[in-house]
């Protein structure tokens, strides 16, 4: 059973079809650790236009697998990037959002046996 994650709206959306969930759950794997460091050197380098654009990015695959709390914290660091906040308020909120997309991963590369 999924614990970081849940399908519901994926299948709500796709009338149960398993195919879609994979190829959804795959892209999720493919693009959001990727955008997750790209958020992180943005957060470093203050670059506040990169950091927003990479979370945007990664903000409708996270709701899409109801990872709730992960999609707030996504959108506490669009909001700070917006408001050019100071850095050292983001990074707990970030390190939070890079763990459970890290235990996301796991636990869908297990669950899917990819």
């Amino acid at each position: 059973m999924a614990l970081q994650y849940n399908l519901a709206k994926v299948y709500e959306i796709s009338e149960n079809d398993i195919e879609f969930a994979l190829q959804i759950v795959t892209l999720f794997l493919e693009e959001v650790p990727a955008e997750i460091k790209s958020i992180k050197m943005a957060i470093k380098e203050k670059d506040y236009s990169r950091t927003y654009s990479s979370c945007h990015k990664i903000k409708p695959t996270l709701d899409l697998l109801g990872m709730d709390l992960a999609y707030e914290e996504n959108i506490q660091i669009m909001t700070w990037a917006k408001a050019e906040g100071k850095r050292k308020e983001i990074k707990e909120v970030f390190n939070s959002l890079k763990d459970r997309i890290k235990l996301a991963v796991k636990e869908i590369k297990k669950d899917f046996k990819l």
